[in-house]
């Protein structure tokens, strides 16, 4: 691999030290290197030039955390460019490569030492009275209030068919990927990112037999919002990753399925999941 993206992270990197470090390793052993800010109109500017130079072993390398990954995800969808985590941050299970160990993952991306992931990513659409709106997610999708500490009530429907109604903070719809991210921490399972499949995981659910489900990828979940307590409106926002935020309110709902599009992850590291896994968990 010659040709790469680097986005940039000027919170992660204030005066661009990293930045400059990779631009110049990389072009002193023979690649090509455009900067790119991780906003949605640099990317499209620098994939519409970049084109022009780059037809083939092109990567995106991504200062920062699993935050800053996810929002590099977003902006290069659509370009079919395989993306490379470099942390910055504290606990990465997305970015890969840690900072100090940065010319050994280059020198190997140089090599074309890696293999390439297709990981599997969330639609999501929005029905209201008048109106869908949708959005896409590598890790999940969550629902949860934006106002005063209230338990929400969600009812939820598996291929149109009605599962449960919780009372809960929220309710998270993740992938395998998204796994170790906030399903993680609302006590859902840990899941092999290449495996395929949904995981349905309540937020601090008000209840004590209330557990994550586990779901075929073929499978569709609809969250529906009906009225809250003693007949009260309810208004939630489903979050996309974290980013894009869609504000629902009653009598709308979410309908959530596996993507028709796929997101490239790059992969230097040929150790198991479960031993990543275990390092992160023991740090």
């Amino acid at each position: 691999m010659k040709h790469f993206y680097l986005i940039t992270n000027e919170t992660k990197d204030p005066g661009g030290v990293y930045t400059e470090k990779i631009r110049t390793y990389l072009r002193e052993h023979g690649g090509d290197v455009v900067c790119v800010e991780n906003t949605a109109r640099a990317v499209d500017d620098a994939v519409i030039h970049g084109e022009r130079q780059f037809r083939e072993d092109v990567c995106v390398l991504v200062l920062g955390g699993d935050g800053t990954l996810l929002r590099a995800v977003r902006n290069m969808m659509d370009s079919n460019i395989p993306l490379l985590g470099i942390n910055l941050g504290t606990l990465g299970y997305l970015a890969e490569v840690e900072i100090g160990n940065i010319e050994t993952a280059l020198d190997k991306l140089l090599r074309d030492e890696y293999v390439r992931e297709e990981r599997m990513m969330l639609e999501g659409h929005v029905q209201k009275r008048n109106a869908v709106e949708g959005n896409y997610a590598l890790n999940d999708i969550v629902i949860s209030r934006c106002g005063s500490l209230q338990i929400l009530t969600f009812h939820i429907y598996v291929n149109g068919q009605f599962l449960n109604s919780y009372g809960a903070d929220g309710m998270i719809v993740a992938t395998p990927t998204g796994s170790t991210g906030y399903n993680m921490s609302a006590g859902g399972p840990i899941v092999e990112p290449g495996a395929r499949l949904l995981l349905l995981t309540p937020i601090c659910p008000h209840t004590l037999n209330t557990r994550s489900i586990v779901l075929a990828p073929e499978d569709e979940v609809r969250v529906e919002i009906p009225q809250g307590r003693d007949g009260q409106p309810q208004t939630v926002e489903a979050n996309f990753d974290g980013g894009h935020k869609i504000v629902l309110q009653t009598g709308d709902s979410i309908v959530v399925r596996k993507a028709d599009k796929t997101m490239g992850i790059i992969k230097l590291n040929m150790e198991s999941f479960l031993t990543v896994l275990h390092k992160k968990m023991s740090d």
